[in-house]
């Protein structure tokens, strides 16, 4: 039977966080000194850590629908927040992200509190920000795959500044969910990368970051995501 946790939940310590997904458990946590933990589906493909991107957390539209989506093709998303986005949060007002490599360091800590050995081992992704963070971190520790949503591949307006130096370390199958307008890595920029062999990018046509198409495409943001949800899917069942 799967157990339903409400947001209201607090004060969860990160030792009891794995024995509760062995439970089934669902919904949110608050992890002591870490932040939220949004759990949603069943595991019945496998687990995804989905980091959030810099400006808005696991509470927004996007990252909402995408973990519904996903536990709708049987991924569990674990949905991880980085620490200043729970002060944000608590203090009611924005903050910068910090340097990368402590998001690097955050993220490494989620993966610990998450497993289990009873539980199949998570792959890493994130939205843009939170991606990238996951790709440093497979680079760093290796990961079973990695699962990158909207990743900046360069600043936006700077295409020579790519984030790229640390994929050749990468040697899990890597899948990349880009609108094809993204700014921060178009088609056309894309397709002229030298990305290792077991990288696949999957377009999601007339998006842009945040997989938004425009009206005359004829699709939706919700219908992009689904679209992302069963790529993801179906790159996690082949690798199992």
């Amino acid at each position: 039977m799967t157990h339903r946790q409400g947001r209201n939940e607090v004060g969860v310590v990160p030792q009891q966080v794995a024995e509760w997904l062995v439970e089934g458990r669902q919904g949110t946590l608050e992890v002591v000194a870490h932040g939220r933990l949004e759990v949603t589906g069943e595991a019945r493909v496998g687990r995804l850590i989905l980091a959030h991107g810099a400006g808005a957390g696991q509470d927004s539209t996007f990252m909402q629908r995408l973990r519904e989506a996903l536990a709708e093709h049987g991924v569990q998303a674990l949905g991880v927040e980085f620490d200043y986005m729970r002060r944000m949060r608590q203090e009611g007002r924005r903050r910068p992200p910090p340097r990368i490599d402590k998001l690097v360091d955050e993220l490494a800590a989620w993966c610990d509190i998450v497993s289990h050995n009873s539980l199949p081992v998570p792959w890493l992704g994130g939205k843009s920000m939170g991606g990238r963070a996951a790709s440093l971190l497979a680079a760093r520790d290796e990961a079973p795959g990695l699962v990158l949503c909207g990743y900046p591949f360069h600043p936006p307006g700077k295409p020579d500044t790519t984030r790229l130096a640390h994929w050749p370390l990468l040697g899990c199958p890597i899948l990349v969910l880009q609108g094809s307008r993204d700014p921060f890595g178009t088609r056309d920029e894309i397709e002229g990368y030298r990305l290792p062999a077991q990288t696949r990018v999957h377009f999601l046509e007339d998006g842009e970051h945040d997989w938004k198409p425009r009206k005359m495409s004829g699709r939706t943001q919700a219908s992009l995501i689904g679209e992302a949800a069963e790529a993801i899917a179906t790159a996690m069942q082949a690798s199992r």
